[in-house]
């Protein structure tokens, strides 16, 4: 059974590793849905509305109820459209492993290059600064 466009809307960022990894696994599963770009220092009301709690990006959309959180959504698609290909392992102990993977490139890997994108970007910043004022 095909959902119609606007029955399926996601809220992200084109940044995000956390957003791509629910774009991607939409499109494997095939499900057409609407995207909606966020700007993070400038929240839509929408947003702030879908997830009052975090404020933030993914927010998948499914028939007007939001889910947030890129894990919680990922399970979400795996198990409302229960069909192949499947995102996720069939077997417990693989599915444990994926989700091990994931969190540890979330907290390790993700979370380590921050401060050296952060840093890039403040001294960009430094330069355009500097430029702009000559």
């Amino acid at each position: 059974m095909e959902e119609k466009q606007s029955d399926v809307v996601l809220f992200g960022t084109w940044y995000s590793s956390y957003c791509t990894r629910i774009v991607l696994a939409l499109k494997i599963k095939g499900i057409k849905f609407e995207y909606v770009e966020e700007d993070l220092a400038n929240k839509s009301e929408l947003l702030l509305q879908y997830n009052p709690v975090h404020q933030k990006v993914p927010v998948l959309v499914h028939k007007g109820r939001p889910i947030a959180e890129s894990f919680v959504i990922l399970e979400y698609i795996e198990e409302n459209w229960n069909y192949h290909p499947k995102i996720l392992p069939d077997h417990p102990y693989e599915r444990a492993k994926v989700r091990f993977w994931a969190q540890f490139y979330d907290q390790k890997i993700l979370l380590g290059a921050l401060p050296i994108l952060k840093s890039k970007g403040e001294e960009r910043e430094r330069e355009l600064l500097r430029s702009n004022q000559k």
